[in-house]
């Protein structure tokens, strides 16, 4: 099973959320948890290859 970390925030009675290495990629729920599943969903659609231009957020080393 893998972890990805995801952001979220409180906004009136739902919690949105992204999954941090799809930040344009946004969902919300009205609890955390139903948040979280949502977020696996997003996850889920994300990864099967049939969305094109998919905005990903990468790591750069630099000196």
């Amino acid at each position: 099973m893998e972890t990805k970390k995801f952001v979220y925030y409180q906004e009136d009675d739902m919690y949105v959320g992204w999954l941090e290495e799809y930040p344009d990629y946004r969902t919300q729920g009205e609890t955390l948890e139903e948040l979280q599943d949502n977020l696996i969903d997003i996850y889920g659609e994300l990864n099967t290859g049939h969305i094109p231009y998919i905005h990903r957020v990468g790591e750069l080393k630099v000196a």
